[in-house]
């Protein structure tokens, strides 16, 4: 379930077979449960939700702070995944999130061109397709989105437990303010990422959720 509290959006994560929330005899609308995958520098945070309202690019570029909770993290480090009651995270503080579930009202569409691209965000790689209005130059349009800005059919490469993993989605939410660069491409098949070490350093802006989740104390 998503919400809104004092202007922070709160991710409930579900578990199988988690009800509705509807009360007892209500004949409600079945909302579309979807996975949701957030990657921060040190870790992945996910879990799925029932998703509510509009797209949730909207909504991660609508608010700054979210609570995620009853959320599984999986250790970048380790490789190692645990279950913590609650996150609050800073949209800053994410490089990505993969998004599902509604595209959002057709009548709000514009026609675009698919630009195929791959571009580097911390330890993660991602490659797929921006859309951007007919003329506009791609990385003019990145500069005029929302901070999180979508790719679609999207595949993102990243390393843990160090094992290299690599995931398919529909779309991934990249934060711009992370990206370290970007590779034009004929096709998004044929983008071939540099040989990139895993970047251990953690910026400035973004925080260690290892001493939350399993119990370790900062340096």
């Amino acid at each position: 379930m998503i919400e809104v509290v004092r202007d922070r959006l709160r991710f409930r994560f579900l578990r199988s077979g988690a009800e509705t929330g509807a009360e007892p005899g209500a004949e409600a609308e079945p909302t579309p449960e979807v996975e949701f995958v957030a990657y921060a520098e040190d870790c992945r945070l996910y879990g799925h939700i029932r998703l509510a309202g509009d797209r949730l690019t909207d909504m991660l570029n609508a608010y700054e702070e979210y609570v995620l909770v009853d959320v599984l993290a999986e250790s970048l480090d380790s490789g190692e995944v645990a279950e913590t009651a609650e996150v609050v995270v800073r949209r800053e503080e994410l490089l990505a999130v993969e998004a599902s579930g509604p595209r959002g009202k057709s009548e709000r569409r514009v026609r675009t061109r698919q630009h195929p691209l791959g571009l580097k965000a911390g330890p993660y790689l991602v490659e797929g397709y921006l859309h951007a209005q007919v003329g506009i130059d791609p990385l003019v349009a990145v500069r005029r989105r929302g901070p999180m800005v979508p790719i679609t059919d999207a595949r993102i490469a990243y390393v843990s437990g160090g094992a290299r993993q690599l995931r398919d989605a529909v779309t991934v939410l990249v934060n711009r303010d992370h990206v370290e660069w970007i590779v034009p491409a004929a096709d998004a098949d044929e983008v071939a990422f540099p040989d990139v070490p895993v970047n251990a350093e953690k910026g400035p802006l973004l925080k260690d959720f290892t001493g939350q989740i399993w119990g370790i104390a900062p340096d």
